[in-house]
């Protein structure tokens, strides 16, 4: 049995990682069976030299050795490239036409990609996996072939599964042996190992010095997401080679080739900034929390002029005019009265605003109880401005809400409540 190391020369893969190391070795024990293999891993790390490996090591490795990217066919045409068609079969089939299972017989088929299969094609695939026979488009009979398959897919089978993308039985009779290859992110020690014989081959290619990146160039290489794995490496590789003229690449030139390089790292957010933030919210609270206490004062100190002074012109206008600013406030943030508790000589009203939460033991407080004399009460004048201002402008309701300084749509919420 050829060694993992001989394997890995002779098929030009470059790397130490254990992870690596075994499926290359799984490849070499199931090279000589002819179970079907499947292989997984990300878009990029190289799949595609498995089943060359699992072929030049099998008994067929003189047979056939078809790569089929089941991803690039179109749907409607995948049954007749894999199986065939007979002439006439469809709209275009001048001739008879031999799929890739009757030409490969004897050798071995590499499905790339077989997650992307129609479940049409799945379950003729299935047929082929189970005892080897196949029916070409257009025909009605039945032929034999002798292939090995491998296959390769970088989607989650178990989710293409429960989404009834993929069929359950097809994906255990192609997975009789599962081999991962693992993603660049998880090969750190043979990032740059890789980089350096891109960057060689590239030099030889163009005729050129090789490249070599400094200390600081590896070290980003190395914590790179590198989402597109060993292909875009490669990409990386040549673009730095073609275009840099210093042969010496230091981390900050590395930088501008290696995209979204921002994405990859955790984001830090100013604490001074957070802080700032939070304390401008806070002033803003109180701002708006002092203001409030301020027209409550008002409220309160109005009241008891009421009931000192009684029913004066003086306190009818200052009254007036503050029932006006409540008003106009209350278009914009309602304001509601609730009576709190009763007793034969006085009402407690409460003043209720939204819920904000108490900080440093309760120092703002959200209330304010006012006590008024029944006939003197705010309810009463309230009443009796609207009942004057209506009288005046003989029931005309919006000269009315204008003279009050309210919405005509708040004069008509309470004439309703007060039955006018």
């Amino acid at each position: 049995m050829e060694s993992v190391q001989a394997t890995k020369q002779r098929f030009g893969i470059i790397g130490n990682d254990p992870k690596l190391n075994r499926a290359i070795e799984k490849a070499i024990q199931v090279a000589p069976t002819d179970i079907s293999v499947l292989v997984t891993g990300e878009s990029g790390v190289g799949k595609e030299s498995v089943p060359k490996i699992i072929h030049s090591l099998s008994h067929r490795k003189h047979g056939k050795y078809i790569a089929v990217n089941c991803g690039a066919i179109p749907e409607g045409t995948i049954d007749s490239e894999l199986f065939g068609h007979e002439k006439g079969a469809f709209t275009g089939a001048t001739a008879t036409r031999n799929g890739y299972f009757e030409v490969a017989d004897g050798g071995t088929i590499f499905l790339d990609e077989v997650g992307e299969l129609p479940l049409t094609t799945q379950v003729r695939l299935l047929r082929v996996l189970e005892n080897g026979e196949f029916i070409k488009v257009g025909s009605s009979k039945v032929q034999k072939t002798d292939v090995r398959i491998v296959a390769a897919t970088n989607v989650n089978m178990f989710e293409a599964i429960k989404k009834e993308k993929f069929r359950e039985d097809l994906y255990y009779r192609l997975s009789t042996v599962e081999i991962l290859l693992p993603p660049l992110r998880d090969r750190k020690e043979d990032i740059h190992l890789l980089f350096r014989k891109f960057a060689s081959d590239f030099a030889t290619k163009y005729k050129m010095p090789t490249i070599r990146l400094e200390d600081a160039a590896i070290l980003l290489l190395e914590k790179y997401h590198w989402s597109g794995n060993i292909r875009q490496l490669r990409n990386i590789a040549e673009q730095v080679s073609v275009l840099e003229q210093n042969r010496t690449i230091t981390a900050i030139t590395l930088r501008g080739y290696l995209p979204d390089i921002g994405s990859n790292l955790p984001a830090v957010i100013s604490s001074d900034k957070k802080d700032s933030d939070f304390s401008n919210e806070r002033e803003i609270l109180y701002k708006v929390l002092f203001d409030m206490k301020n027209d409550l004062n008002d409220l309160k100190k109005l009241t008891m002029e009421l009931m000192q002074s009684g029913n004066s012109k003086e306190v009818q206008k200052e009254n007036e005019g503050l029932i006006r600013k409540i008003y106009r406030e209350e278009e914009e943030q309602p304001i509601h009265f609730e009576k709190q508790s009763e007793t034969p000589s006085t009402e407690v009203l409460q003043i209720t605003s939204p819920v904000i939460p108490q900080k440093e033991e309760d120092k703002y407080h959200f209330a304010e109880e006012i006590e008024e004399e029944e006939t003197l009460s705010l309810h009463d004048k309230e009443l009796e401005l609207i009942k004057k201002s209506l009288e005046r402008h003989r029931g005309k309701r919006k000269a009315a809400a204008e003279e009050l300084g309210i919405s005509e749509r708040t004069l008509y919420r309470k004439i309703k409540q007060y039955d006018l």
